[in-house]
């Protein structure tokens, strides 16, 4: 078989230039008979078994995947998975109720209520769904702002001679559960909401490079957050900008009261955890279960906080007490929805787009669907649910999900199975891990941020690829470690939709030149040996033409072409009334040979073209005189120099034009047209001739015979235009001459014939 580097492939076309009249009559369009609103109700509205059917299987996907499910090939890898991820889920739930604000025992509600719905309503069958350490950091921020310590100041009352004053400790969580809850339902109910309106487009704006920053800084965070609980130093609760910078300096102004005892207790749990995860990582083909060394670490912390009394004899910080059983149901606190909408948007936004990220990699992974609006749903209820039982709220965190995928998780099964290890917890071994210190706590979430850290290595290559993306990053990184993570987030996304303004404001435009001997029209200015048609000029603009680009498609336009067609007019303008005033007074004359000066009469008042101080006379005569405008004047009249007799525009990157676009082009076209300059346009949409129409953009002298359907039609169409001129003019002087001279005509059917043989064949046509 020959190499595929040998081969040439070629094609030749030979067809007819098509116009967009002439494309027309040949090819007819398609009649679209739009459909009535009683058609699309009735379609909407009807009810059919089939479609029943679907509309439930896509309300409940439950009903979809449990009939199929494979018990003898899935079951035993749910079963490990579920176990597995239960005991990570149920750790992941104390630490992450840390960065919450409430006390660690709700982790654990968390962990378990969210898992019920999202089985029957997930479209994902590996999601883990629990609590996430930037949306409970998030949710922490909120809660502090709301129910800050000051608020629950008491008077201690220890002697009669001193009045301190200490912290209900009992009403403040009470009151940060009850906010934790409430903005919980609150963004179940904007996500279910979202959901229902078919909004799950709305992730899309929030791009790669702009989770990339907001993820990192909401790692940082974290770590500053979690940090003070290692070192178990004193610092005030701070909200709002420069927080994080705030919380910083209060922990190394008080370096010094770090409790030893939490200090290395989490020292050596980040070191051992960071060290199993990477021996996790590196041997994962020969480990098929990866080592769960964060419950190892756990109970092992127990037993030797409670072997050593660490409390007691060091004053190490232990969680103290977690509830047993489950609390009943309450409603949210309804009177705090005004206070918390734009947390909970924000909230809600940023759950749903890390959940449905990590869906969507583990459903390309193993071949399967994510529906977006059904994820949005799916988490809505979800969080409403958990939400009326303490929980805070819930999305999925990346490690524990691939526990849950690494292990062998097939279905939502293991999920079910996860709830009951954390069940478990809740109602038997809660207790056992009292005496566990929120140092250690802090160190695993800290030790489970390096995937987030990692994520400062895409910088560089991100520069390298896209300096804009690579903007989108930094910007967002820097606005939310300065602003908080909700105005980070809104900066981030005004930053990143700015660039697309921009970028759609400010497009790529360029005047193209042929290939030699091709129909293929590329850059002028990336290509050698290209070459641009004698006297035309092809200009491509690639962006909409709407209000926002047009100036700038005025000024690209005037510096491709190399002048202003309003100036050259002014020019030629001014230029004719003093041509014509001289002509009057007969200081110039105008001959067949072109327009000469009276040699005895000299030649003032023509200093320079920006003069315009000269007032036309009234009874100049309007006879229209002909004047070659790129030959030398005998006058000093500076007229800018047209070099071209054609303009086409590529308008295939025009994705739409609105009104104000259309008006724009009708008076560029109609400047270029004045001064002796044909307009064509090529390689366009239909949607973009049918708004032309809608806009009232033809009319007697702007028609559809200017619009081709490629830039090689229009090109080889203004190239038979100009053959036909270069022969006519000699034709018209043989016949003068024949009438004059009575003499016959000689070799006019010769040049005929040459003409039609030129035009034969013009796909191969090249300059």
């Amino acid at each position: 078989m020959p190499s595929t580097e040998n081969l040439t492939d070629n094609y030749f076309v030979a067809r007819s230039v098509y116009s967009e009249n002439s494309f027309l009559e040949e090819n007819e369009r398609k009649v679209r008979v739009p459909k009535t609103l009683r058609d699309r109700l009735a379609k909407r509205c009807s009810c059919t078994t089939k479609r029943a059917l679907g509309i439930t299987k896509s309300l409940l996907p439950v009903l979809d995947w449990l009939p199929k499910y494979k018990l003898k090939q899935w079951l035993p890898g749910d079963i490990i998975s579920g176990l597995s991820t239960g005991l990570i889920a149920t750790l992941q739930g104390l630490a992450f109720a840390l960065l919450a604000e409430v006390p660690v025992g709700f982790g654990l509600y968390s962990a378990f209520f969210p898992i019920l719905p999202y089985f029957f309503l997930g479209t994902s069958k590996h999601l883990a769904v629990g609590p996430f350490p930037i949306t409970s950091l998030m949710i922490g921020s909120l809660i502090l702002s709301l129910a800050p310590d000051e608020k629950f100041l008491i008077s201690s009352n220890m002697t009669e001679f001193s009045n301190e004053t200490v912290v209900d400790i009992a009403a403040r969580d009470a009151q940060r559960v009850v906010i934790a809850s409430t903005v919980t339902v609150l963004a179940g109910i904007i996500q279910l909401a979202l959901g229902a309106a078919q909004a799950g487009f709305i992730v899309r704006y929030l791009s790669v490079p702009l989770v990339g920053g907001f993820t990192t800084a909401a790692a940082f965070h974290v770590f500053v957050s979690q940090l003070k609980l290692v070192l178990s130093v004193p610092t005030q609760s701070y909200i709002g900008i420069l927080s994080v910078i705030y919380t910083l300096i209060d922990i190394f102004r008080n370096i010094r009261q770090t409790n030893i005892a939490d200090f290395v207790a989490g020292l050596i749990t980040f070191v051992v955890c960071v060290v199993v995860k990477e021996i996790n990582v590196r041997f994962k083909d020969k480990i098929k279960v990866p080592i769960p060394i964060e419950v190892i670490v756990t109970i092992v912390a127990t037993g030797i906080s409670y072997g050593a009394n660490l409390k007691q004899k060091y004053n190490a910080g232990i969680i103290n007490s977690i509830p047993t059983g489950f609390l009943p149901p309450t409603p949210p606190d309804v009177s705090l929805f005004s206070q918390m909408g734009a947390s909970a948007f924000s909230i809600a936004i940023v759950g749903y787009a890390v959940a449905v990220s990590v869906a969507k990699v583990f459903g390309t992974k193993h071949d399967y669907a994510i529906d977006g609006n059904q994820e949005f749903i799916a988490l809505g209820i979800s969080n409403i649910f958990a939400g009326c039982f303490a929980s805070f709220l819930a999305g999925t965190a990346l490690s524990r999900t691939a526990i849950q995928e690494s292990t062998g998780g097939k279905t939502q099964v293991a999920g079910l199975l996860t709830a009951v290890i954390v069940m478990i917890a809740i109602l038997i071994v809660g207790k056992l891990l009292e005496p566990l210190q929120k140092a250690v706590l802090a160190a695993i979430v800290i030790a489970n941020l390096k995937g987030m850290f990692w994520q400062f290595f895409d910088v560089p290559v991100l520069w390298r690829q896209n300096r804009v993306d690579c903007l989108i990053w930094i910007v967002t990184w820097v606005a939310s470690i300065l602003l908080g993570l909700d105005l980070g987030l809104l900066a981030g996304v005004c930053f990143e939709l700015l660039t697309v303004v921009l970028r759609a404001q400010f497009p790529v435009s360029t005047a193209l030149g042929n290939v030699p001997n091709t129909d293929i029209y590329k850059n002028m200015k990336r290509y050698k040996n290209l070459i641009e048609p004698n006297g035309v000029k092809i200009f491509r603009f690639s962006s909409p033409l709407f209000f926002g680009s047009v100036d700038y498609f005025k000024e690209r336009l005037n510096s491709v072409v190399g002048f202003n067609p309003v100036r050259v007019f002014n020019k030629r303008t001014k230029a004719l009334k003093k041509i014509q005033s001289l002509i009057k007074k007969g200081q110039l004359r105008a001959t067949r040979e072109g327009i000469v000066t009276d040699g005895s009469v000299a030649n003032e008042g023509f200093e320079d073209d920006e003069e315009a101080d000269e007032e036309p006379q009234p009874d100049v005569p309007t006879k229209e005189i002909q004047v070659d405008w790129n030959s030398e004047l005998p006058i000093k009249i500076l007229v800018p120099k047209v070099t071209i007799h054609s303009l086409i525009f590529d308008f295939g990157a025009v994705s739409f034009i609105d009104i104000v676009g259309v008006r724009i082009f009708k008076m560029v076209v109609k400047q270029f047209s004045r001064i002796g300059v044909t307009v064509y346009v090529a390689a366009y949409e239909d949607h973009v001739v049918k708004k032309l129409e809608k806009c009232g953009f033809f009319d007697e002298t702007l028609k559809k015979d200017m619009f081709y359907l490629t830039v090689h039609d229009a090109v080889v169409h203004i190239h038979t235009l100009a053959m036909y001129k270069d022969i006519q003019d000699p034709i018209f002087e043989k016949i003068s001459l024949m009438q004059e001279l009575k003499e016959p005509l000689e070799d006019v059917e010769d040049d005929v014939e040459e003409l039609e043989d030129q035009n034969q064949g013009h796909a191969g046509f090249g300059y």
